[in-house]
């Protein structure tokens, strides 16, 4: 069987799978779940575009992959087919432990349990059914290989992963402001002392990339409806966990059934191969099918929340620079609990806050190291003539006050 496809990709054309190792790991159970788990979430409640998914952010990914090594090769790099295949297994596999909306996800049926560790439980896996091929990559993805270089493509201040992520988003959302020149970033790559550097030249790319990434996340990730709708899903998954685990029969697909039903923590989760075997059967349909269903359920909590959801009578969201005050939280519980008929446990549900943060740019965590003409590394916050730079790598806080509008 011929395994050398091409995927027709919208953002960059046609994308080629190099080898018949990358092609079965894409046929792969575990990979071909990620058609069914949107990238952004609840976003498209906002961008109606935004419904591209992680199947589709794994392959652009491993594209740039490409990309960048033929780029690193031309400029005297030796870099070996070995070593590719195990950089562009790596990238592909980068995302596959996402659950179906992932920070909800870990706020409330997995415990907290990050998806970068499920992701390496999943290539453990992965590397056990193909005999092993897959530990090169995996010391790829777990930063523990010599050439430190392949690492920071992976996970980096400008890693590959990123450059999808914000060229697919701003394509598929309509936000102009995301978008990026990967071309000629990539084409800017170099290393020095085995380090992932950029030629000065590149140097208003990168500056294009921060802002652009800074953009993207006050625009898009954290718009205050995409929070809203985030925040409900949380909750739902929240009270629904919480009826299960009294004794309350909910309508849920055998995998999300097991997640509703069992307190898993990251200890047990890694103890015992069902955890996985359920979690790796979970996709955005499991979540949106339990939702329909349980808008009719006989708890008028749950009801009510999956109401909003499906309706899209999302929370009201307040985003500021300081905490809300005490009294204006008390004040929304009690007319909240009188407008709904609620005890006080139940406010929570209805009437909370939290917080939100988003750093461009992190200095001190695998630096932007441009290349002078001098041979000079130097910080792309300190080569940067742009006086806001500096400031994108301070970390941005902010307070959230959520509430119903039926108040």
């Amino acid at each position: 069987m011929n395994k050398k496809k091409i995927i027709n990709d919208p953002v960059y054309g046609f994308i080629s799978i190099p080898s018949a190792l990358v092609y079965d790991l894409i046929s792969h159970p575990y990979f071909q779940r990620l058609r069914y788990i949107k990238q952004l979430g609840m976003t498209h409640l906002v961008y109606p575009g935004a419904l591209h998914t992680r199947f589709h952010h794994a392959i652009g990914a491993m594209h740039l992959m490409s990309l960048a090594l033929e780029v690193l090769r031309n400029k005297g790099h030796e870099i070996s087919t070995e070593e590719e295949e195990a950089a562009t297994i790596a990238i592909l596999l980068h995302d596959i432990g996402h659950g179906p909306f992932s920070h909800a996800l870990e706020h409330t049926l997995v415990n907290g349990i990050k998806h970068e560790h499920i992701s390496m439980l999943m290539m453990d896996r992965l590397n056990e059914e193909f005999e092993g091929k897959l530990t090169p990559a995996i010391n790829i993805f777990r930063g523990n290989y010599y050439r430190n270089f392949f690492c920071q493509l992976i996970s980096g201040q400008l890693d590959l992963d990123r450059m999808d992520y914000l060229n697919r988003d701003s394509f598929f959302t309509g936000v102009s402001e995301g978008v990026i020149s990967f071309d000629r970033i990539i084409k800017m790559f170099n290393i020095v002392d085995d380090q992932l550097v950029i030629e000065e030249k590149g140097i208003y790319s990168i500056e294009k990339f921060l802002i652009a990434r800074r953009l993207m996340y006050w625009q898009v990730y954290l718009h205050k409806t995409v929070i809203a709708a985030e925040q409900l899903l949380v909750k739902i998954l929240e009270r629904a966990k919480e009826l299960a685990s009294s004794g309350a029969k909910l309508f849920a697909t055998p995998a999300l059934q097991h997640f509703l039903q069992n307190d898993i923590t990251e200890h047990n989760f890694f103890e015992d191969d069902n955890h996985l075997l359920q979690f790796s059967k979970l996709d955005d349909q499991d979540i949106y099918a339990a939702i329909k269903v349980w808008e009719s359920h006989d708890d008028p909590i749950l009801s009510k929340l999956c109401q909003m959801l499906n309706s899209r009578k999302l929370y009201k969201v307040e985003i500021t620079n300081t905490p809300p005050s005490a009294e204006r939280i008390e004040r929304l519980a009690n007319q909240t609990a009188l407008a709904l008929n609620l005890q006080d446990d139940d406010v929570a549900y209805f009437v909370f806050t939290d917080t939100i943060r988003n750093r461009a740019y992190n200095a001190g965590n695998s630096n932007i190291n441009i290349l002078m003409k001098n041979n000079e590394l130097v910080d792309i916050a300190k080569a940067s003539d742009l006086s806001n730079l500096e400031s994108l790598d301070k970390t941005v806080k902010k307070h959230i006050l959520c509430y119903t509008r039926d108040i």
